[in-house]
């Protein structure tokens, strides 16, 4: 099985984004990938308030991801788009999964949001396995990947051998560029992604904007904590590795005793 992870632009409107999603997707199917996930809410961008970022309709959001399964059709590759959307009358945050042929397999929702978030979208209640090739796998969506790991870990006890995190940090007006991935002065992110890997015995996948300071780089972990392959920090493109689902045998996840912890959360 071939993962990639795209580190794309910030778009500067839908049109653009879905120019460098289908640019991503040719590329990650010429290396032979067999699904590639792309950052949070990247379709139409992510709001970081250094972009005024373009307000899509529910109907310009269905034609997005109808242009993305097509993509994925003709190239022959799943994809983890992460949209904003209109669900149940509620505008929420969430990644689509689409199948190989172009088929929508399903969402997953950004459950736990930021406090910054609380007046942009409406928190999702519920999370999903997917399957593709034989993987399954989860998502989990910034905030909630870097400090809500038992979204995580949900995932890793349904079986999932890989979880997804579309994520952003950084700027592209300020801030230090990073030279190796997990350095002891680099943000906590990135050791974040390593322990949700570790803690979970389970490959995690972290995509990141292409920014000009990013904070965490995108990456692929494997099961041991260990860094398989990242992108150079401020560099547009992606990265592919081949995982070994074997290895992910969600260990330290089906150890967990639910029944110790008892506390009314």
């Amino acid at each position: 099985m071939k993962v990639a992870v795209a580190s794309p632009p910030y778009p500067h409107s839908l049109n653009e984004g879905l120019h460098h999603v289908e640019t991503l997707i040719k590329d990650a199917a010429k290396q032979n990938a067999d699904i590639i996930c792309f950052p949070e809410s990247y379709l139409p961008g992510y709001p970081s308030g250094e972009y005024e970022r373009e307000t899509c309709s529910d109907e310009q959001l269905q034609a997005a991801l109808k242009k993305v399964c097509g993509f994925a059709s003709e190239n022959s590759i799943a994809v983890v788009i992460p949209m904003d959307w209109y669900l149940n009358e509620s505008f929420v945050n969430l990644a689509q999964v689409v199948s190989k042929t172009g088929e929508v397999l399903g969402h997953q929702t950004k459950n736990q949001l930021d406090p910054s978030e609380d007046e942009i979208w409406q928190p999702g209640s519920e999370r999903q396995i997917f399957e593709v090739d034989g993987l399954k796998f989860g998502v989990t969506i910034c905030h909630e990947g870097f400090r809500y790991p038992e979204s995580v870990r949900w995932a890793a006890r349904q079986g999932a051998k890989l979880v997804f995190h579309p994520h952003l940090t950084g700027s592209d007006k300020q801030g230090k560029l990073l030279k190796e991935w997990g350095n002891k002065e680099n943000p906590y992110y990135e050791k974040a992604h390593m322990m949700r890997a570790l803690e979970n015995t389970i490959y995690f996948a972290p995509s990141n904007y292409a920014l000009r300071y990013p904070e965490s780089a995108s990456s692929i972990i494997a099961p041991d904590g260990s860094c398989v392959v990242y992108q150079k920090y401020g560099t547009q493109g992606i990265v592919v590795a081949e995982i070994n689902p074997d290895l992910a045998t969600g260990l330290l996840a089906t150890r967990f005793k639910p029944h110790l912890y008892k506390a009314d959360y």
